[in-house]
């Protein structure tokens, strides 16, 4: 009875840490996932911002509300598609996505300094790393903050949209202020969740896709927590 009790002790260890390991991986895959689609922003960004005819194309005419809301339009399309793509599509739709986010953030670079980008980027990305490790770790259910998250959320983007033809700098600066703190709580809750999901779906054929829209969740977090920040923070060209 006792080696068969130590029998099966030892094969749940095992089982255990191939789970871990599963997860372990999953979550790498999220992260790098984020970390490409990051990578494609800035230099798509970077690309556009370092040529002044480009520039003046895009945000010296009306194509400027095209490259402000067609992330957006990219969001919806990932909502009511993902379940149609192949995970290689997905992931191609993703790194589109990211490239044509670079483009609209190419804007920065016109207006703010290069030391305020920096700073307010590594000021984010601290955020986030600190945020998603708590999300990861801590025993504590977050569950019930997705809701009121979710209302803020749509709050901001809301009041952002009325403030683009407004143009009040203090409604700008409460704005980004509530922005930060909503997306720093999305930031532990979507990684929480992101957890939760493979606890629940290990195996499953989906689990691939469910990485890709994790890594987009992810991603959206730390660049609005980067341009709220920047705006709020940040020292704009002479």
């Amino acid at each position: 009875m006792e080696n068969l009790s130590q029998f099966n002790s030892r094969a749940a260890s095992g089982a255990q840490a191939r789970f871990d390991e599963g997860l372990r991986r999953h979550m790498l895959g999220i992260y790098r996932n984020m970390g490409i689609g990051l990578l494609v922003t800035a230099l798509v960004a970077m690309a556009v911002a370092s040529i002044p005819a480009l520039t003046a194309l895009i945000f010296g005419t009306p194509l400027k509300w095209v490259a402000m809301f067609a992330p957006l339009a990219f969001i919806f399309f990932f909502q009511f598609r993902i379940e149609k793509m192949t995970t290689a599509g997905a992931r191609t739709a993703f790194f589109a996505f990211a490239a044509v986010m670079g483009v609209s953030m190419a804007a920065i670079f016109l207006t703010f300094t290069a030391t305020s980008i920096a700073s307010a980027f590594f000021a984010a990305s601290a955020m986030f790393l600190g945020l998603s490790l708590w999300g990861y770790t801590t025993k504590r259910d977050l569950t019930g903050l997705g809701s009121f998250l979710f209302i803020g959320l749509l709050a901001v983007i809301g009041v952002s949209i009325v403030n683009l033809f407004l143009g009040s700098s203090t409604l700008q600066i409460i704005v980004s202020a509530v922005g930060v703190l909503v997306f720093a709580g999305l930031t532990a809750w979507d990684t929480q969740r992101l957890k939760s999901e493979y606890i629940a779906f290990a195996g499953h054929e989906g689990i691939e896709k469910m990485a890709i829209m994790g890594a987009l969740s992810l991603y959206l977090n730390l660049i609005n927590m980067f341009q709220l920040l920047l705006s709020l923070f940040g020292q704009q060209e002479d």
